[in-house]
């Protein structure tokens, strides 16, 4: 692929998205980010630019990949062209930088946003989609992530050669919108599993269980999840290196719910766990991974119960 790549947000997930098609050949120009120190050092690392704004990242390539952190976020770097800001689609004066370009845009926000977005994106002459991931760290620096696109059949063939080279499994989902919101479901049922079995290995615990053997014959039994694999043992030895922020799932969780709202459902499972998380936020635990949940249900930890 001979098209220039740029990023917008290079934390866990972008940095090493960036490092693993450096890696694979292909030439990236640019990276930015709001904590301009960390664009800087990736860019030392990777050989490429650090613009001082949104526009000239736009500029500097053809494609552009963002992985943002939420709905505000995404308005933000794809403000109107002329609105009064620079954006990544032109400038605050009005100069549109976005005419030919692709936008694939890979956070987890509400299908709404995404929507707003191919608007702009549209009006300035340019692609936009959305390529919600379902995947972690280790999968973005291996290239084995698990994407889910929406968007306009043409953009999707575009970005389609670059995406497998960043997923394992692409799948196009349908119009715009519709990954986001596919992806707020996987995050909701995954959200779930995760405060159940913190709460099972928590009256495991309470209960004087021997928690490895409780977590071995969940893993033969009902219990089992994919939770269970990627955070049990994390819950019993109290270490939630961040993967998943607790934060993150809050949002997410928060998406899935006014997505039901909208809808006329009430979903009490969901509700009780976005409450789970966002405790977890309001007690200054919002950077633990997921697993940190277990802090709120096992006694004698982070509330003292």
């Amino acid at each position: 692929m001979t098209e220039k790549i740029a990023f917008v947000g290079v934390g866990r997930m972008g940095s090493n998205m960036a490092r693993h098609l450096k890696d694979a050949g292909f030439a990236i120009t640019a990276v930015f980010d709001q904590h301009t120190a960390a664009a800087q050092a990736l860019a030392g690392e990777l050989g490429c630019a650090a613009p001082a704004t949104l526009p000239e990242v736009t500029s500097a390539a053809d494609i552009i990949i963002t992985v943002v952190s939420d709905d505000e976020a995404m308005d933000d770097i794809f403000g109107s062209v002329g609105c009064g800001s620079d954006s990544l689609l032109g400038t605050k004066s009005g100069v549109t930088v976005a005419e030919g370009k692709l936008f694939i845009n890979c956070a987890t926000v509400s299908p709404g946003t995404h929507e707003l977005v191919e608007t702009r994106a549209t009006e300035a002459g340019a692609q936009s989609l959305e390529a919600c991931m379902a995947s972690s760290i280790t999968q973005a620096r291996e290239g084995t992530l698990y994407l889910m696109c929406g968007g306009k059949q043409s953009a999707f063939d575009r970005a389609k050669p670059l995406l497998e080279k960043l997923g394992n499994s692409v799948r196009y989902i349908g119009p715009t919108g519709s990954a986001a919101k596919v992806k707020a479901l996987v995050n909701m049922v995954m959200n779930i599993n995760t405060a159940g079995l913190a709460e099972g290995l928590g009256l495991a615990s309470a209960l004087g269980l021997d928690l490895t053997l409780v977590r071995e014959v969940f893993s033969q039994t009902g219990a089992a999840s994919r939770v269970l694999v990627t955070d049990g043992e994390d819950m019993q030895n109290r270490d939630h290196s961040c993967f998943f922020s607790a934060a993150h799932a809050a949002k997410d969780s928060t998406i899935a719910v006014t997505l039901a709202h909208e809808q006329g459902l009430e979903l009490p499972i969901a509700e009780a766990t976005k409450a789970q998380y966002d405790k977890m936020v309001f007690e200054g635990l919002g950077e633990l991974d997921k697993s940190g949940i277990a802090e709120l249900t096992f006694k004698d930890r982070h509330l003292g119960r």
